[in-house]
């Protein structure tokens, strides 16, 4: 017999599990069904599945999701995932909390405190304690908690990316996704500490093209911060036969990162540029995943600085060893990538093509209209309703240096994007034409944040390329 919980009000639940004995589920709830203000709104509650009656635990933290059971022995743990309290940007932690018998849940223990890497999924194991993979520089890691310690423990590290975990009752026996280098996404499973068998084979005549060699980037930064990024030489090339026209792809978050997988979509087209003749950079500047809590909270208040700084030296790394060509240099980005791209054509001469794809141009609209709110005016450092101004925001918006702009800029956005709205383009497209700037519009319709129809992707892709083949070919 289905019956419906009473208690949470006008409450949305966004996730739950149940305890692997039978007991209580765990509800996560936003206040409301928007990301803004719903992902700093959450709260935490026990529903007993039999009686329905419901045990509120509180609040937890910014972007709280993957509530996971376990047992140390004596008592039931809820872990959670969240970004590291304190934080509205940063790296995210596992959180872990006793759930009392009455009342609100007094601590939530950050179990990955201290970590050099970053959590990015949690997983409930049926009769042992989570498992975890964590982002760890160019690579992912599986994790298992120990019990005891309430730490994770490696149990391995495989190169590129793993993602969409999920484990047997006892935890033995895993599968994920999981892509390399010149190996899209594709399923595998086995024991916990591998090896790892491939269960699908999703493009197997990728395996007939070749592509360009993939190498790993690591470099300090002006402020001897370690950095780690990506290099795809033109496929069929090497390294002695450059310098090559070099484009730099900046990915979005900043809270995203590349890891050392395949590059083949319109938002993250390494081998697609490689093997049209261009050395590609994918740029891992701060404030992205993989190095921990600090490493991400760098780009608060300050998008456009020292993580611009990082993308400009791995540049000049690759144009002293020889392989970028400092007079065909482009730049291209998706989300916060977008906002990279469009900033570096505004705060320097050195691009002679552009691609901003779902990009901000205006921090302070990005506050007021995007789906994240507060976190983006986090980022952007100011909302515009603090006053007349100046803001933090202006000083950190490509829009306010749309006037010494020259490089040709190709615009790609979605007609519905809620998280980076149209506007943001538009705006941009404005100031280009006012200011007498070559460049393309292009509005996809239907399309989101990304573009999921196929003639849309192919579109875009055809246009990237033939953008930068007018204008760092010629």
């Amino acid at each position: 017999m289905l019956r419906t919980v009473d208690g949470l009000g006008d409450r949305q639940v966004v996730e739950l599990t149940q305890r692997p004995d039978g007991g209580p589920l765990a509800v996560l709830s936003w206040s409301t069904p928007e990301l803004d203000p719903g992902v700093g709104t959450a709260e935490l509650h026990l529903v007993d599945p039999g009686s329905a009656s419901i045990h509120h635990l509180g609040p937890v933290g910014w972007e709280a999701h993957s509530p996971a059971w376990w047992n140390d022995g004596a008592d039931w743990h809820l872990a959670h995932l969240a970004v590291t309290p304190g934080h509205l940007v940063g790296g995210l932690a596992v959180l872990d909390t006793v759930p009392p018998a009455t009342g609100p849940a007094v601590e939530h223990r950050n179990l990955t405190v201290g970590m050099s890497v970053c959590p990015a999924e949690l997983v409930q194991v049926a009769q042992g304690p989570p498992l975890a993979l964590f982002a760890d520089g160019l690579d992912t890691a599986l994790y298992r908690l120990h019990p005891q310690s309430r730490r994770f423990q490696q149990v391995s590290c495989t190169p590129g990316l793993l993602a969409g975990l999920t484990a047997s009752r006892t935890g033995e026996t895993v599968a994920l996704l999981a892509s390399t280098a010149y190996e899209p996404k594709n399923v595998h499973a086995g024991p916990t500490g591998g090896p790892l068998v491939r269960l699908s084979d999703t493009a197997p005549e990728l395996r007939g093209i070749r592509w360009g060699v993939q190498q790993r980037l690591g470099y300090q930064a002006f402020d001897g911060l370690q950095l780690d990024g990506l290099l795809i030489l033109p496929a069929g090339r090497t390294r002695e036969e450059g310098p090559f026209p070099l484009v730099t792809l900046v990915h979005g978050g900043p809270y995203f990162r590349h890891a050392d997988e395949f590059t083949l979509n319109a938002v993250d087209c390494g081998q697609w540029l490689a093997t049209a003749g261009y050395a590609v950079f994918l740029a891992n500047p701060r404030g992205g995943s993989g190095h921990g809590h600090e490493f991400a909270a760098m780009a608060a208040g300050a998008v456009g600085g020292d993580e611009w700084t990082d993308i400009l030296g791995g540049i000049d790394l690759l144009v002293a060893r020889g392989v970028a060509d400092p007079a065909r240099l482009g730049i291209s980005g998706w989300s916060h990538g977008g906002f990279m791209a469009a900033w570096a054509v505004a705060r320097s001469d050195r691009f002679k093509a552009a691609v901003m794809g779902a990009g901000i141009s205006d921090w302070g609209m990005q506050a007021g209209t995007g789906d994240w709110g507060i976190l983006d005016a986090t980022l952007g450092g100011s909302t515009g309703w603090e006053g007349p101004g100046p803001h933090v925001h202006d000083r950190n918006s490509p829009i306010s240096y749309a006037g010494g702009i020259r490089t040709p800029v190709l615009i790609l956005h979605g007609e519905q994007d809620t998280n980076v709205p149209l506007g943001q383009a538009l705006h941009f497209h404005r100031a280009l034409r006012h200011f007498g700037v070559e460049h393309e519009f292009v509005v996809y319709p239907r399309e989101g944040h990304g573009l999921d129809e196929r003639a849309h992707q192919l579109d875009a892709l055809r246009r990237i390329r033939a953008w930068f083949g007018r204008l760092l070919t010629a």
